[in-house]
């Protein structure tokens, strides 16, 4: 049985991903402990609460050298709505007016910078640094027409690129999953990352893929049957990369 690291970074919807998980045949092991993270076959980060508060904490608490480490050894990884932006080169949300920022960004992205670091764009818009394993920028959704936060069921429009994407066999085209977020990733996503789209104020990833990493914009373990598939999915890739390291 896989041993699969569920990243407790003090905000994370911790209990019912565990669950969710362990009902898919894994161990999960709830931790807030770099050496822990590190050493599981696998690791996710839930999604609750802002990108600044979550990068913030993760990088004083050594979580994101090691997730970068465990990605960096082939180890399969899975990030849920926050966890899925995390992901990425940086985000907007949640960025205090008074947090000390770099004199300056190498490029919008931020690219260069530690993890959880602030800066501004030439616009003057403040921004802190994820942990840049995928390439985008995370904002809010447009409220113009529709409501948000973006709360409820809603389908998942699967790419050429999440045809042959393990995360989702044997999961649908149109298939519904459950959403509460009000950012997601943005236009500047590598398209060869998205492996399924959603259109809710605007058409945004709702599953990322790159190697073994994978993230899902919305919740699995609140997803019911398309989720779990999901997640047994992800278990199995676990197994399976666990399996040839041992071997």
């Amino acid at each position: 049985m896989a041993t699969i690291a569920v990243i407790d970074y003090h905000k994370g919807n911790l209990s019912s991903v565990a669950r969710g998980l362990a009902r898919a045949g894994a161990e999960a092991l709830v931790t807030d402990d770099p050496e822990q993270i590190r050493a599981a076959d696998g690791a996710v980060i839930p999604g609750v609460g802002s990108f600044y508060d979550a990068i913030a904490f993760m990088h004083e608490s050594g979580q994101d050298a090691a997730v970068l480490d465990a990605i960096a050894a082939g180890k399969p990884f899975l990030g849920i709505c926050l966890g899925t932006q995390l992901l990425f080169d940086c985000g907007d949300e949640g960025v205090p007016d008074d947090a000390a920022a770099v004199d300056a960004a190498a490029d919008p992205c931020g690219t260069g910078l530690a993890p959880g670091a602030v800066f501004t764009r030439e616009d003057g818009s403040r921004w802190v640094r994820g942990l840049g394993v995928l390439h985008g920028s995370c904002t809010v959704l447009p409220s113009r027409r529709l409501k948000v936060p973006h709360v409820g069921w809603d389908q998942l429009h699967v790419t050429d690129v999440g045809r042959t994407c393990p995360l989702l066999a044997d999961v649908a085209e149109g298939a519904n999953v459950y959403y509460t977020h009000s950012f997601a990733v943005d236009d500047d996503a590598d398209p060869v990352d998205v492996a399924a789209r959603t259109h809710y104020g605007r058409s945004f990833p709702g599953v990322v893929a790159h190697g073994g990493v994978f993230g899902c914009q919305f919740h699995p373990e609140k997803s019911s049957a398309h989720g779990h598939q999901i997640l047994e999915n992800f278990v199995r890739i676990v197994d399976a990369h666990a399996k040839e390291v041992r071997a």
